[in-house]
């Protein structure tokens, strides 16, 4: 009985010696494989064959020891080989360092399951990590599993896909009105009056703002070129392209913020064309830090009577709500705001029809304020 086999059109089985069956087959790669266990009997087998066998024809299949690749190493590997703006690397490679591979680095990539990203989620939280860093750190992780799955064929399927965990709440920021933001301009320092009003008024990001030279503008047809960015790195200033590809997009200015623009160019921008057009006290790249000291920017922001904690960057929720409200659409929002993606725009057309609701509203109260409304008339049988 020992040593018996059994052919079959995909794999064979045998029975060793010890009177237990063997199952062996070869895989799309070429090589050939034998179960990890063997099995009582000829039937279990031939069945385990069949499983093997339908995986590879619906392309499931993954080879058994790609499994044990180790996480640590895969996710390091997979950030330094990705295509990723030097800013977002970094901050890849920190979530890694300090979320990611502290609890999970040491396991292979097989051995990550729903459960295994549930605990490590709970683990997080309790340790003190914010819900904001834990949703980012799971959505690298995510794309990193991805990259497994469908291109190199390491495992089946993800165990990054666990509801809710991708995003988190986040509050709603305060929004300046053009009077606040005309009165902060006018309590920063002479220097950064203009770059106030531009970035409520044009809706670009500080990086943007910061990186802007004197080619770039256009005063005589209102316009501002967003070619490039500047980021802040961990031990340098980089410039580089803008976030996405629709980051790069030449924006329209109202005539207020050209009009802030013309003597802050003759003022403070060098007559170079490649001059940068925001600096600090000592001609310098803006940094976000020192321009909030430079700026008295906590002051500034009390004085006006906005929230503590506004930021600068809130200042382009002016901008954005501006646009929405004057009627443009999802498209042209996307273009002004440098989004490849209609999410964020959608939000802003959102607040805008909360307004208009809040306008009928007021429309209502004035007519019925001067006014007794008609009692409507009953309808006449037909």
């Amino acid at each position: 009985m020992a040593n018996r086999k059994d052919h079959r059109r995909f794999g064979n089985v045998r029975q060793r010696a010890s009177g237990r069956w063997q199952a062996r087959y070869v895989g799309p790669d070429g090589l050939t494989r034998t179960a990890p266990h063997t099995f009582e009997n000829q039937r279990q087998a031939q069945r385990w064959l069949t499983v093997v066998e339908s995986e590879i024809i619906k392309g499931t299949w993954v080879p058994p020891e790609a499994g044990e690749v180790n996480l640590g190493e895969y996710a390091e590997q997979w950030i330094a080989e990705r295509k990723l703006a030097p800013r977002t690397r970094e901050a890849y490679e920190d979530l890694l360092r300090l979320y990611i591979r502290p609890h999970l680095g040491n396991l292979d990539l097989g051995a990550v399951k729903p459960q295994t990203i549930r605990t490590w989620r709970k683990r997080l939280l309790e340790s003190g990590a914010k819900e904001p860093q834990a949703v980012k750190a799971y959505c690298v992780l995510r794309a990193v599993l991805n990259t497994a799955i469908k291109e190199d064929g390491i495992l089946r399927e993800n165990p990054c896909r666990i509801k809710g965990y991708d995003r988190y709440h986040t509050p709603e920021r305060p929004v300046a009105t053009i009077t606040q933001v005309f009165a902060l301009a006018d309590t920063v320092p002479a220097r950064f009056h203009a770059l106030v009003i531009v970035a409520a008024l044009s809706g670009l990001r500080w990086g943007e703002l910061a990186a802007l030279r004197r080619s770039d503008i256009d005063l005589a047809q209102g316009t501002i070129r967003v070619p490039r960015k500047l980021a802040a790195l961990r031990n340098r200033m980089e410039f580089g392209p803008p976030k996405s590809e629709a980051g790069n997009r030449t924006v329209a200015l109202p005539k207020a913020a050209v009009s802030a623009l013309r003597p802050h160019m003759l003022t403070y921008v060098k007559a170079d064309q490649e001059a940068l057009v925001f600096t600090g006290e000592q001609g310098a790249v803006l940094r976000t830090g020192n321009f909030r000291r430079a700026a008295g920017w906590a002051a500034a922001v009390a004085k006006v009577g906005m929230p503590t904690g506004f930021t600068f960057h809130d200042l382009r929720h002016t901008g954005n709500n501006l646009a929405a409200a004057s009627g443009a659409s999802t498209r042209e929002l996307m273009h002004r705001m440098g989004h490849s993606s209609m999410r964020a725009a959608l939000i802003y057309q959102h607040a805008t029809s909360e307004r208009d609701r809040e306008i009928a509203d007021n429309i209502d109260k004035r007519i019925t304020g001067g006014q007794k409304p008609a009692t409507p008339r009953k309808a006449r049988r037909r």
